[in-house]
């Protein structure tokens, strides 16, 4: 999959908003120009419902206005985020009409009958509701950015989970809970049988692959059968509201998950998200919805990444927290996987914008687009992220092996004795026989050579950009720069590309 602006493959080299950083247009204005010093191509921002919808049918879409304009001014795209019926989990957003009237729009309970700041997922009114104002924001997207398309993706609400509990318990729920599953999952898990991720398909094959029941008749009695209940029924609304969307303005669309905690139980994290373990839930409960994203607050990020990789979907990080390594994590994003979007969140809390290690990972990154687009689908583009605790790594790119290191393993610099180093990573793009271009920070490369009885051999290394697609090289890394010709290095705090020309002998 790719993501496509103007007929182009684009990726996102982003970053997001602080929640209530694009509820006040003054607020914003001296936002711009750290985001331009840090190379952002893309803006994630939110609108907000209860801003747009004050009173019930009547809009008010001055900040989306804004919002576009000032990202035209500083030739940036928009990626908007729908803070309508759920924000990480809460209808925190939702309009003072719909809060303050629990019987027309009611709310999710607890066992006890304890109503929650959540709209509940089983209520028509709660989702016409937010259909209509969905529906009026895409509309208007329409006919102010039809034909510029600065607003390039939409994320339907945000973080969408349950709590306190794994399910609600009000009236609707508990209906649907003892009715049969729906037949349109069964024939979704029968298709897939075959391709179906190990989370679902092993709750079901331990049900006995069962194709008609309640949900405990089929899934059993757990709290893993109340989170894949509430899944279907919080995808079955998304996809409602997608749907309502998409009529009024067809742009992509995806929805985003905050990740579980090792050994929470659902409910003691936002549960029925659309998340790794309930994937093919979402994904029969919601076609339209385009991407399923996570949004990376936990320390494995490898590990989620694959997750959501795993049955050939491209990864999107609408959201990862804004720290230290997020550079080395942004060039294995693009380079590892068939990353769309890479975005730090609450973006413009730097003081310093212009030293931002991100920054100067989007400026390499965002000349790399083209051969990324290019020669990624062919497997050409391979990525790597190293520390202390995974100092090497090896990957093969044609006729050669690459042997990549953690700059500090060389022992050159004071730094290397320290208990821990800075994570740092890069990308490799092999753009022709024994040609590569060699990106990112803190790497140390040597080449062996695949072909019998031969060695590898530098013939060039050439420090350099580009500029409107032309390679410009710039030095001649040779003698101490390439160790006398043994390696490829970009040292610790440095950030570049180098033009990698090989031979055999």
């Amino acid at each position: 999959m790719q993501l496509l602006v103007s007929d182009q493959p684009f990726l996102i080299l982003g970053g997001e908003l602080g929640n209530s950083s694009a509820s006040h247009t003054p607020y914003l204005q001296p936002v711009w120009p750290k985001l331009k010093q840090m190379h952002l191509n893309t803006v994630i921002a939110p609108v907000y419902w209860e801003l747009i919808e004050a009173e019930e049918g009547k809009f008010n879409f001055n900040l989306v206005d804004d919002l576009i304009r000032d990202a035209r001014k500083n030739q940036m795209k928009l990626v908007l985020l729908w803070f309508g019926a759920w924000k990480n989990s809460m209808s925190c957003y939702a309009p003072a009409w719909v809060k303050t009237d629990t019987k027309r729009f009611p709310r999710a309970e607890d066992r006890k009958g304890k109503k929650q700041e959540i709209l509940s997922p089983f209520s028509k009114a709660n989702l016409e509701a937010d259909q209509q104002a969905f529906a009026a924001l895409m509309r208007h997207l329409k006919q102010t950015d039809g034909h510029e398309h600065t607003v390039i993706m939409i994320q339907v609400e945000n973080e969408i989970g349950m709590l306190p509990e794994a399910k609600t318990y009000d009236a609707a729920a508990n209906t649907a809970f003892k009715q049969d599953v729906p037949a349109k999952l069964f024939t979704y898990l029968q298709e897939n049988k075959n391709s179906l991720l190990p989370d679902i398909k092993r709750i079901w094959k331990e049900g006995g692959y069962k194709t008609h029941g309640s949900w405990e008749e089929v899934f059993g009695k757990s709290l893993a059968t109340d989170e894949i209940f509430m899944a279907w029924y919080y995808a079955r609304f998304i996809d409602e509201l997608t749907l309502a969307g998409k009529k009024a303005y067809n742009l992509p669309m995806y929805v985003n998950a905050a990740l579980n905690a090792p050994g929470k139980k659902p409910g003691d994290y936002p549960s029925a998200g659309p998340l790794p373990h309930v994937m093919d839930i979402w994904k029969a409960a919601a076609p339209s919805v385009d991407i399923l994203a996570p949004d990376f607050y936990n320390p494995d990020f490898r590990h989620w990444s694959d997750l959501y990789t795993r049955a050939s979907d491209p990864l999107f990080i609408p959201e990862i927290r804004f720290e230290a390594g997020v550079d080395a994590k942004a060039f294995f994003a693009f380079g590892n996987y068939n990353c769309l979007s890479f975005s730090p969140f609450s973006i413009e809390s730097t003081d310093q914008p212009e030293k931002e290690p991100i920054g100067k990972a989007y400026a390499i990154l965002h000349q790399l687009i083209p051969l990324i687009t290019q020669y990624g689908p062919a497997g050409q583009v391979k990525g790597f992220m190293l520390d202390k605790d995974s100092a090497s790594t090896t990957l093969v790119l044609g006729n050669y092996k690459l042997h990549i290191s953690h700059d500090y393993k060389l022992g050159w610099s004071p730094e290397s004795k320290k208990d821990s180093w800075p994570l740092t990573g890069g990308l490799v793009v092999a753009t022709e026989p024994g040609e590569f271009y060699v990106s990112g920070t803190g790497l140390v490369i040597t080449f062996e050579s695949l072909e019998q009885d031969k060695r590898a051999g530098f013939l060039s290394i050439d420090e350099g950009k580009f500029e409107n697609r032309q390679w410009l090289p710039g030095r001649r890394m040779n003698g101490d720069q390439d160790h006398q010709g043994r390696h490829v290095r970009i040292p610790v705090n440095d950030y570049g590309i180098q033009h990698v020309k090989m031979y055999s002998y």
